[in-house]
């Protein structure tokens, strides 16, 4: 029998968290995705839903986590305080980021929102987590999880991702804004017959002219490109703050009808390869 290759959403929501009664239905925590291969656990982004997330994780009693970072913009990175594995010595939290364009360190970026006065508690205090960095376009693998690496157009740089295990495959393409042609064929290479397709969508094809320049591309754009990759199931995801769930209702039901393996990110929701 195939091991289990899954992916979960514990937060799809971007730029900001926004509880309230018009997210119920697709959440309202920010970027966080749990992905298990066999018995490995790989976490991509530790954003807002990374709180009730690594509850689950304690509570399973997985104590070894690899966790990739896209990029280190706040959404992404706002749950890390509130991640309790990392405060654990008993657990291995491994941190990866790529997406750096000098010599930045990790721990560094995570430091300046762990320091008084913005936080009490130092980024020291994370007895658990290692920090380790890489430059977006590299290979390597975590146990028997292939982890390839991609360059994406966002401000600050950011990395998408690509995870083959036992023939299976999901990519991670999120923020990147779609228009710059290098980055846009790399891409569009990158993800070529992935299974799943997690892709930045956080506006419309007629709001994004008010947008340019601020690193984020469109569920049309999401199936454009799913179309020409071969992908089988792109997932529309960082969806915009003030996107409540009946516009995200309307996009899902356009989306099954341009493509019948797409659907929208649903915080709580898992895709089983």
């Amino acid at each position: 029998m195939a091991r289990e290759f899954s992916l979960r959403f514990w937060g799809v929501r971007g730029s900001t968290p926004t509880p309230g009664s018009e997210t119920l239905r697709y959440g309202g925590e920010t970027t966080s995705l749990e992905i298990r291969a066999g018995d490995r656990v790989i976490l991509v982004d530790c954003g807002s839903g990374a709180r009730k997330l690594g509850r689950s994780i304690v509570e399973h009693q997985q104590r070894d986590i690899d966790l990739l970072f896209t990029h280190t913009h706040l959404d992404h990175i706002c749950g890390l305080p509130f991640f309790q594995p990392a405060y654990d010595a008993g657990f291995q939290v491994r941190c990866w980021a790529g997406h750096f364009a000098n010599k930045c360190c990790l721990l560094e970026v995570i430091g300046r929102i762990m320091s008084p006065p913005i936080f009490p508690v130092a980024a020291e205090t994370l007895k658990a987590v290692t920090f380790e960095t890489f430059g977006a376009g590299d290979e390597w693998s975590l146990g028997d999880v292939k982890i390839a690496t991609t360059r994406l157009n966002h401000p600050g740089g950011a990395c998408g991702y690509r995870l083959t295990f036992e023939g299976r495959s999901i990519a991670i393409i999120t923020d990147h804004e779609h228009g710059d042609p290098a980055i846009d064929q790399a891409v569009a290479a990158f993800v070529r017959d992935v299974d799943v397709m997690v892709y930045d969508a956080m506006y419309c094809d007629n709001e994004l002219p008010k947008f340019r320049g601020w690193g984020h591309s469109t569920w049309q754009e999401a199936l454009r490109l799913a179309e020409k990759a071969g992908v089988k199931r792109p997932v529309i995801f960082h969806h915009d703050p003030a996107r409540d769930d009946d516009a995200l209702d309307r996009i899902a039901a356009e989306v099954s009808v341009r493509h019948p393996g797409g659907r929208v990110a649903v915080q709580g929701e898992t895709i089983v390869l």
